[in-house]
């Protein structure tokens, strides 16, 4: 049977027609009023059953949570809160849910419990709002690149190479555990391996990327990617889409345009598209923060700050610059960070990202040029810096709520600068050969950044939690699902 969306019901200026409408119960009042969802929108449509004329055994079953088919008038709603409603004539019951067992009862569920239950937490208005937001994102990431001729580039997700040089990698083995084969000293024997080397899932997409760009000219990666770093917190997860360009003939403050204009550009699409869910987190947001201190409540509702981002130009400034201004500061004299800056070469932690953005300068930030030995082999040394104050094309960008969002550079493209950098921190050039070919042939200046999908959406839906944002997050001791 041929039925329509809610989203569409809602929206309709024509009444009294027949409609069908297929959906999920949220709620039944009084034997008469179903909330019927099916998705397409925060809002529900309400259905009103003819309860003396419907049988005691069909009411019986339309309880939270149950798939329904519904048929009736669609007309003008006598009560508040709707402008249509369904003058239900036919109910088909598609699918039961047992009260006593359905989790996702109509009252508020913390976001704990609602993890437990990732299958059906997206029944609640939150997360399909969360989700839905998303689903747009991700699309208008596409959007960007594809309407400036960007060419779309499936890296590797199995790879030999650690792009990040931090080693925090899940190994990829089709080994036995039990008998792994080992070499005369005693390691194991990778070239018995399904690959006849050691190999691992993906931290990044940028080293072949990169290779595309000196190709196509521009590119860009939109996949997931994968860190074992044994870490607990709000903004941490073991599996993540990174979104990746590379360009060519691209140098720094290229790249810094890019990047905000980009993120200027898929926040304003989310904003037109998905403005009822983003009303919904707005209030949510509120709600929940009424219950913290003040000093800790935002600023700006979740729409002004969305709106404060699109309206402002991001500030650039250098880590040199940036370091002076934490070094004096109140929290940093009074010893209120938790990691104190001392000097030059500070490896800049979240709480200091957050301030520059939230309290000193008001405003997205984008930090550029930091010390060399905090930043990855691949980024360009820049000339003329004193010894022992090398600094890189590096470049951060900083948000409010959750710090560094962004993180990119240009890339190193001399040849002989970049094998220097690789031999210092005992990086082998037969590892990353094919990546030199690059700077062998053809090599000309380049940029590129990543930007971690759930942290943009978690900046853009208002929610704290990054497990939050993903359908099935993946963390320590933790892959239900």
């Amino acid at each position: 049977m041929k039925h329509t969306k809610i989203i569409d019901l809602l929206r309709s200026t024509n009444t009294l027609h027949e409609v069908t409408a297929k959906g999920w119960v949220r709620t039944f009042r009084n034997n008469q009023f179903i909330a019927l969802n099916d998705g397409s929108t925060i809002h529900n449509i309400q259905c009103v059953v003819d309860f003396e004329n419907t049988p005691e055994e069909t009411l019986k079953r339309i309880t939270t949570g149950a798939a329904v088919c519904v048929t009736g008038l669609l007309q003008e709603s006598q009560g508040k809160g709707q402008t249509v409603e369904i003058q239900v004539s036919k109910i088909e019951i598609l699918g039961d849910s047992n009260p006593e067992e359905y989790p996702i009862q109509p009252k508020k569920h913390s976001l704990e419990f609602l993890r437990e239950n990732a299958h059906l937490r997206v029944r609640t208005n939150t997360f399909s709002a969360v989700m839905r937001v998303r689903s747009v994102l991700s699309f208008a990431v596409h959007s960007y690149f594809q309407e400036r001729g960007f060419a779309y580039v499936n890296t590797p997700i199995i790879t030999g190479s650690d792009a990040e040089g931090a080693g925090e990698m899940f190994k990829v083995t089709a080994l036995p555990f039990d008998k792994t084969p080992r070499t005369e000293v005693g390691n194991v024997n990778y070239k018995e391996d399904f690959f006849g080397k050691e190999t691992n899932l993906t931290v990044s997409g940028q080293l072949e990327a990169e290779t595309y760009a000196m190709a196509l000219g521009q590119v860009y990666t939109f996949g997931p990617t994968f860190r074992a770093e044994n870490s607990n917190t709000s903004r941490h997860l073991a599996e993540f889409w990174m979104i990746e360009p590379e360009v060519a003939f691209n140098d720094l403050a290229d790249n810094m345009d890019l990047a905000e204009d980009f993120i200027k550009y898929v926040i304003k699409f989310t904003v037109e598209k998905c403005e009822d869910d983003l009303k919904f987190l707005e209030g949510r947001l509120f709600e929940e923060e009424k219950s913290k201190p003040q000093a800790e409540r935002s600023e700006m509702a979740l729409l002004e700050k969305l709106n404060f981002v699109l309206e402002n130009n991001f500030k650039r400034v250098s880590y040199t610059e940036a370091i002076d201004i934490l070094r004096d500061s109140t929290p940093n004299k009074k010893g209120k960070f938790n990691y104190i800056i001392k000097e030059w070469g500070a490896d800049l932690q979240s709480e200091h990202e957050r301030f520059l953005v939230e309290k000193h300068f008001k405003c997205p930030v984008i930090l550029f040029d930091y010390p060399a030995n905090i930043k990855a082999f691949y980024m360009r040394l820049n000339d003329n810096t004193e010894p022992g104050k090398e600094t890189v094309r590096a470049m951060d960008i900083l948000f409010p709520g959750i710090g560094e969002i962004v993180g990119g550079s240009q890339r190193e493209e001399r040849y002989d600068v970049l094998v220097q950098k690789m031999h210092a921190l005992g990086i082998e050039e037969e590892e990353l050969w094919w990546y030199l070919d690059t700077r062998k042939f053809g090599s000309a200046v380049h940029s590129g950044f990543g930007l971690g999908f759930e942290r943009l959406v978690l900046f853009v839906t208002g929610m704290t939690n990054i497990r939050d944002v993903i359908p099935y997050p993946r963390t320590p001791q933790n892959a239900e699902f």
